[in-house]
């Protein structure tokens, strides 16, 4: 007779999909916290600054006034730059704060920090399978 590879009480498929949707809930649940959370990226001493959802969601884009001359090229070329940089900054701060609510329930699934299986992004399919 063989012993059963999972010890005495065998593989229990009950207590494994139990625990797989109290993960799935806890992401789901997080995601749901991070939707609602916004941070913010600023450049040039608050000449642009860019709000997101916690999910990485463009919620805004303020500009202060006086900071730029519509009817010059260079200007408007810098104030596009300055965009970029303030949701980029604005941008990693979102992917901070993923991190630290999804990286613990992630790297429970294998992955790493605030990237979740498959390559999957906070806010789609937790398991990164499926469309």
């Amino acid at each position: 007779m063989t012993q059963n590879p999972f010890g005495e009480g065998g593989f229990d498929m009950n207590a494994l999909l139990q625990q797989a949707q109290q993960m799935q809930q806890q992401i789901m649940d997080a995601q749901a916290q991070l939707e609602q959370t916004e941070v913010e990226g600023t450049v040039a001493g608050g000449a642009v600054t860019v709000r997101l959802s916690g999910t990485g969601d463009l919620l805004a884009v303020e500009i202060r006034a006086g900071g730029f001359d519509s009817n010059d090229a260079d200007d408007l070329s810098d104030l596009g730059d300055m965009i970029v940089a303030a949701w980029r900054d604005a941008k990693a701060r979102a992917d901070a704060l993923a991190s630290e609510q999804l990286g613990p329930l992630a790297g429970g699934m294998g992955g790493q920090g605030g990237e979740l299986p498959g390559g999957g992004a906070p806010g789609g399919n937790p398991f990164g399978f499926g469309g």
